[in-house]
């Protein structure tokens, strides 16, 4: 019966922290494979900007967060183009 109860909690908790395809801001859309410069049209100048290394400290790309009615909203860029996006409700 604990083990149940275990489980159920780790799924709650676990749906606080989403990822997506696509992301609609207003009545516009952005998705994986679109362009830094779309997302920029369409959401704006990121409130955080995070590089991503290799362990060996080469730059593979960046996280953009965007605070986004009231849940945080991460893209990751790589090579120039959205290739993950992720939100978290606050």
């Amino acid at each position: 019966m604990k083990r149940i109860g275990m489980v159920l909690l780790g799924l709650a908790l676990s749906t606080s922290a989403l990822a997506f395809d696509t992301y609609r801001v207003g009545a516009r859309l952005v998705r994986v494979g679109d362009g830094a410069s779309r997302l920029m049209e369409v959401v704006g100048e990121p409130a955080h900007k995070e590089p991503l290394e290799t362990r060996g400290g080469g730059y593979v790309g960046e996280r953009w967060q965007y605070r986004l009615d009231g849940k945080t909203v991460t893209f990751t860029i790589r090579d120039g183009k959205i290739a993950a996006i992720d939100e978290v409700r606050d």
